[in-house]
């Protein structure tokens, strides 16, 4: 993907969603429709700060629940400001939903999501093509992008902002509640920030 931004200040800013009950359990969540533990919800709640005195160009969220209500609890309740936006739902894990990696790898030693992709779900490519259209309405936008979205997906956003194989998103941790910035250096994409918590631990 060229690196040709037509305003470098239309950068990409990207707020996983809050703590589900799975994802603090290891559990693969794609189209499971979970809300918020309490602890999700306080560092959603959390990020309304975070962002504070951003102006942001659009406002996107996935349809998923945890996405759309980390949006909420973040500031961004107002229904004619945020977009909701299939593309950014997470990655299908088809019959590996609800299940943990080391559950997978009872009968596929060595999985992983980035090399082998999930069984009966979406494969890298599908999930490659999803991102790139939200690089792109990213890209045309005429100010900064807020993004909520989910893990999988996010890192593979991270990857094909940068121009690289999904599989490069295996590098980019990135935590519940968390913040994370693309942008740019001159014409070259970047990583400006990625997965600030707040702290460093």
């Amino acid at each position: 993907m060229a690196a040709s931004p037509s305003n470098p200040a239309n950068r990409l800013w990207l707020a996983r969603h809050g703590e589900t009950e799975w994802s603090a359990t290891g559990r693969h969540t794609s189209f499971t429709d979970l809300d918020l533990t309490a602890a999700g919800e306080q560092a959603a709640r959390g990020l309304a700060q975070r962002l504070t005195g951003v102006e942001f160009a659009r406002v996107l969220t996935s349809p998923r629940l945890r996405a759309r209500r980390t949006a909420e609890l973040a500031g961004f309740s107002d229904v004619e400001v945020v977009e909701v936006v299939e593309d950014l739902r997470e990655w299908n894990y088809g019959e590996d939903e609800g299940l943990t990696t080391p559950e997978i790898r009872v009968d596929r030693p060595g999985w992983t999501v980035w090399s082998d992709g999930p069984k009966g779900g979406e494969s890298a490519e599908d999930v490659a093509r999803r991102a790139d259209r939200v690089v792109a309405l990213a890209r045309a936008a005429g100010g900064p992008v807020l993004a909520f979205s989910h893990g999988h997906f996010s890192r593979v956003l991270a990857a094909r902002w940068l121009g690289l194989h999904v599989a490069a998103g295996a590098h980019l941790r990135l935590s519940t509640a968390s913040l994370s910035v693309l942008g740019w250096e001159r014409e070259t994409a970047v990583v400006d920030h990625w997965n600030d918590t707040g702290s460093l631990s």
